[in-house]
């Protein structure tokens, strides 16, 4: 049985709690070591599902301002220290493919640490993030956040918070649909895009959840470099777009 996809209507309500929480986080109104509020508290306070508290924990816990303490609650972090990274500098095709070499030397090695070092609440936080890219594309979204969320969660699973200080300061900026509007692109690069993105998501999920570093390492570089040439034949074509007959 195919697993259960997550509404568009629940991640949106879930987003407004994390919004919410990670705000009070940041600006010390829950500071670290504080116990969040328990799910009944939460769901009475904004009204909606545990389900949907759940998915905005989770999502804490991926981005690093929490943790959860089996059978005592959940917890607030100290947030990750700000790196002197600014992703607002990535403006072009030409600017993501450059960050791709950096992340390619970076989540390849995370992806190998992750393996070794994860649980089972990562792999929960990773599978979660690929069922929801996977309803995003159906969608004909892009599925930004959940790829996002996918790679957060493995460098939170390295247990080396300055893997996951540096993504996170990368943030979102550096993954190539960001600057690509993919309903606009030929089919090559349009909707088969992210289904072959998404399998090679779910090859670095499965040697994660095999414990395989070597095997972790060697998908994740696949997936960035096969990224990495994607976006390459899109400034291609895009570039003899513009130029015109010659």
């Amino acid at each position: 049985m195919p697993p259960a996809r997550t509404s568009p209507r629940r991640r949106s309500l879930a987003e407004g709690i994390v919004d919410i929480l990670s705000a009070r986080i940041r600006s010390g109104d829950l500071p670290p070591g504080m116990r969040l509020p328990t799910e009944p508290e939460m769901t009475a306070e904004h009204g909606v599902s545990r389900t949907v508290v759940r998915e905005a924990i989770s999502r804490l816990q991926a981005a690093g301002l929490v943790e959860t303490r089996h059978g005592i609650g959940t917890f607030v972090l100290e947030p990750p220290p700000r790196s002197r990274l600014d992703a607002g500098v990535v403006l072009t095709i030409r600017d993501v493919l450059a960050m791709l070499e950096l992340r390619i030397s970076l989540e390849t090695e995370a992806a190998a640490l992750a393996a070794r070092r994860r649980d089972v609440d990562d792999l929960a936080a990773m599978r979660a993030a690929l069922d929801d890219f996977a309803a995003d594309a159906g969608l004909g979204q892009s599925g930004v956040e959940a790829d996002f969320r996918f790679h957060m969660s493995i460098a939170k699973a390295t247990r080396n918070r300055w893997f996951e200080t540096i993504f996170h300061d990368l943030g979102t900026t550096t993954l190539p649909r960001t600057r690509l509007d993919l309903r606009a692109l030929p089919g090559d690069f349009g909707p088969d895009y992210l289904r072959r993105t998404n399998l090679e998501h779910e090859a670095v999920l499965a040697a994660i959840e095999r414990g395989d570093a070597e095997a972790a390492r060697a998908a994740m570089r696949m997936h960035l470099t096969n990224s990495r040439e994607r976006l390459k034949r899109i400034d291609e074509a895009v570039s003899a777009e513009l130029a015109g007959p010659v």
